[in-house]
């Protein structure tokens, strides 16, 4: 049961078109590639099916039996210590050897002697 003043905001958002209750979609502000696609997270493993304009080349099932494309992204949500409340330290592609690797290659220069 609503409310007498939820119902009367909910009438004068309707009547006034701000959209908040509406389903119908501005025509001609989105992009032609808009569509629906399948955020894969390749940390925690969960998925997501957002909107969105981006690139992709693969393509899979949701579990509404219908084709997506498929973006993979290395941390989403489910995976950020932000958002998870756990602290971990996420390393896909090597990056603290390769910062370890770097820093034990470079030289320390020696010091100038003023003359």
């Amino acid at each position: 049961m609503m409310s007498t003043q939820v119902r009367l905001v909910y009438l004068a958002c309707n009547k006034l078109n701000y959209g908040v209750f509406s389903t119908n979609m501005k025509k001609d502000i989105h992009p032609k590639e808009y569509r629906q696609v399948i955020f894969s997270d390749s940390t925690s493993g969960k998925t997501f099916l957002i909107g969105s304009t981006i690139k992709t080349t693969k393509i899979a099932k949701w579990t509404d039996g219908k084709e997506y494309p498929v973006f993979n992204v290395e941390i989403s949500s489910a995976s950020h210590p932000f958002y998870t409340g756990q602290s971990k330290t996420i390393d896909t592609a090597g990056r603290v050897e390769k910062f370890k690797t770097r820093a034990a290659s470079t030289k320390v220069k020696p010091k100038k002697t003023a003359k």
